[in-house]
């Protein structure tokens, strides 16, 4: 199955979810879903290239100002400037969303926490198995346009921290609150 087409399956899914379960008050708690799409980036040692990437994500917010949010963002394939393995990288994650309010519809955010990723190639230099995966720190900062009570758009840069390598991911999101 291509990216395009889970990526459509998948924002298929959830604005059927949000269809079916209708729509909040912005400020209310309550549960909320999205997907994104958007490009990966890599600088460092061997790497220094893009590609395209897509996440999907689902979370709890707690009241206007704080949420908690697990996803999963596929950053896509990742070559090196000279000989070496490409990086397939995917990133499951689990953060704590702060978020000020400019406006009634404007808002920033910042995201911590923690993910899991799994490369399909080690890294080169670092132990490991063919298959690497691990637990690292990963962060991030967006924007975020509310266009009614039930879908927002944002934008975000997220980092993911990869053993000795900073994945980073900038993207834009629907977001659907239930």
């Amino acid at each position: 199955m291509t990216r395009n087409k889970m990526l459509s399956r998948a924002l298929f899914a959830v604005l059927s979810g949000a269809a079916a379960f209708g729509a909040q008050a912005a400020d209310a708690p309550g549960f909320y879903a999205g997907v994104g799409a958007g490009q990966s980036f890599v600088d460092e040692g061997a790497y220094d290239d893009e590609d395209t990437a897509f996440s999907a994500f689902g979370g709890y917010q707690f009241n206007r100002y704080f949420g908690l949010e697990a996803g999963y963002a596929d950053l896509g394939k990742l070559e090196p400037d000279a000989v070496g393995n490409a990086l397939e990288a995917s990133s499951v994650y689990f953060t704590a969303v702060g978020t000020l309010p400019f406006t009634e519809k404007f808002s920033g955010y910042a995201k911590a926490g923690m993910q899991r990723w799994d490369l399909d190639t080690a890294i080169p230099g670092l132990v490991g198995t063919r298959d690497d995966s691990g637990t690292d720190p990963t962060y991030g900062v967006g924007l975020q346009y509310r266009f009614n009570d039930s879908v927002a758009l944002r934008g975000e840069y997220s980092r993911f921290e990869i053993e000795d390598v900073d994945a980073d991911l900038a993207q834009l999101q629907v977001r659907f609150d239930f």
